[in-house]
């Protein structure tokens, strides 16, 4: 089972963010290089995954869309 990706980690050039291993970028396991991947924060800033998480209100329910018409 996969970890939990974090999304803003408080120090994230300590790891390597490659795969689930999640390794110290001065010893890195996995083997996926000599190179550690950086966390999404490190390259797009902050507001990296505004994008990927929905946005839902506690105040507004969602509103059920009707079905669409068969067609003949």
């Amino acid at each position: 089972m996969a970890k939990k990706f974090p999304l803003l980690p408080s120090q994230p050039q300590r790891v390597c963010w490659g795969c689930d291993l999640y390794c110290p970028s001065e010893s890195m396991r996995c083997g996926n290089g000599s190179v550690r991947t950086p966390h999404p924060s490190e390259l797009f800033g902050e507001d990296w995954a505004l994008g990927l998480l929905p946005e839902t209100t506690a105040s507004q329910p969602p509103v059920p869309q009707p079905a669409p018409e068969p067609v003949a």
